[in-house]
């Protein structure tokens, strides 16, 4: 069997590498595997995934070098025949990973939010860069709406933020506090970050970002810069809150939420996102191909969690009954426990998406290794709003059906199917997005 082979095989079954260094390419001039795009990734993420990478290969002298260039680095290691072997990364932000791609000066575009239509229309000859194998998920973040310390607001819903980040709210009176004219802290236009605010929050609404906004390259700059402004408020990925304030956020008829690891690993956080990692299909790396499933390993998430981000290793959550949920979940809710996933669903489709695939290997994994494979797991559907109740709780109950449908395949017997319609909603239903977030499928073991 050959390597490439060998590698895309554990792909399929997100195994980890056990390959000694003599396995991949480490000779020849440059580097071996070049990676651009999201700061959020390449910041301290994604040269962490290549250190733990490098040493699982048996690399010794592992170490980072630090270019000229803002916002790069060098991760250097050295083969048991003295051989140097470089892997460079770039985070300039999520879109250059793409632009980098289509020009070849990178073999792995990092981005903080999907590829974009006309990216994938542009990237067309590396073959299909929305396909299973080549968009993988490899954590998911919250972005944090953040203030400075001591500001006394506590919760905020995405309408006020459209407005406030639009310049139509310019005073904290107006929102009932104090503090004056209000100084509104973004991340630069190259950002995956700023893309997923301006998607989650802006653009449904009309809206589009103040100029008067300050803008940061960095994430780290940005969150210190609000932590001293008492007027600031800013964005920012999960890890780099520091020492500023996170808020809770209400999007449509949900609860308010704080970015909690719970919340986020669900994605029911209005504000969650998925971070990724592409792999062009038809322009394969060995070492790009290694790195991925590195990432999906059990070792690559655990060194997702470490470095403040949501790792999707799937585990069971009691949650706490109250009275804004239906009756029936409210019992669920007293007899068993909910893991931190949800399984969604591709756009106007009642097919799995791309991280759903992914996470059914786990869910499968944790069912078997828990021993729930006889009448302990129920699945619970969700849907949108729509004018005709039944219809939603239709639909939430023919989702809960397709995911049952993957796991009976596995010898799994089902306690219960549940659908709940359009109640308990994660997201507004007035926007593409919002609907995809509510229409889900949740596990709940007993």
């Amino acid at each position: 069997m050959t390597l490439r082979v060998l590698i895309l095989l554990m792909l399929c079954h997100w195994l980890p590498l056990t390959a000694s260094a003599g396995d991949l390419p480490t000779s020849g001039p440059g580097p071996v595997l070049r990676i651009q795009g999201s700061n959020t990734i390449g910041a301290a993420l994604g040269p962490a995934l290549v250190e733990g990478l490098l040493r699982q290969q048996g690399l010794v002298n592992v170490h980072r070098e630090t270019p000229d260039n803002t916002n790069e680095l060098r991760i250097v290691g050295e083969s048991v025949q003295g051989q140097r072997v470089e892997v460079e990364l770039a985070a300039h932000g999520s879109s250059t990973g793409f632009s980098a791609l289509k020009t070849g000066s990178a073999d792995l575009a990092a981005s903080s939010r999907p590829i974009k239509d006309s990216e994938l229309a542009s990237l067309q000859s590396l073959g299909d860069l929305k396909s299973p194998g080549a968009e993988q998920v490899i954590a998911i973040d919250g972005l944090a709406i953040i203030l400075h310390p001591q500001n006394p607001l506590n919760q905020l819903d995405t309408v006020q933020l459209a407005r406030l980040f639009s310049g139509e709210v310019k005073t904290w009176e107006e929102l009932g506090g104090s503090g004056g004219t209000i100084h509104l802290y973004a991340r630069d236009d190259q950002s995956g970050t700023y893309d997923t605010f301006k998607e989650l929050v802006l653009s449904g609404r009309g809206k589009t970002l103040s100029s008067t906004a300050k803008r940061f390259e960095s994430s780290e700059q940005l969150s210190d810069a609000v932590s001293l402004d008492p007027q600031g408020i800013g964005f920012i990925g999960l890890p780099y809150v520091r020492q500023a304030k996170a808020v809770a956020i209400v999007d449509g008829q949900s609860q308010a939420m704080l970015p909690l690891n719970s919340l986020i690993a669900t994605e029911d956080y209005p504000l969650s996102r998925r971070l990724f990692l592409y792999l062009p299909p038809d322009r394969t790396n060995p070492w790009a191909e290694a790195l991925v499933a590195f990432a999906q390993s059990s070792q690559g998430q655990a060194i997702v969690a470490a470095n403040g981000f949501i790792a999707q290793t799937v585990q069971a959550m009691a949650v706490t009954p109250n009275a804004l949920m239906p009756e029936g979940y409210q019992g669920l809710s007293r007899h068993a426990q909910r893991l931190t996933v949800n399984f969604r669903f591709e756009e106007g489709s009642a097919s799995l998406d791309n991280k759903a695939r992914q996470d059914l290997s786990r869910v499968l994994d944790y069912i078997k290794q828990h021993d729930k494979t006889d009448r302990r797991v129920t699945l619970v559907g969700f849907g949108d709003a729509k004018s005709d109740p039944a219809r939603a709780d239709l639909l939430s109950k023919l989702r809960a059906m397709a995911v049952r449908r993957e796991l009976v395949k596995s010898g799994v017997v089902l306690r219960e199917i549940r659908g709940f319609g359009a109640e308990m909603p994660v997201a507004a239903n007035s926007a593409d997005e919002g609907r995809i977030k509510n229409r889900r499928v949740e596990v709940w073991v007993y």
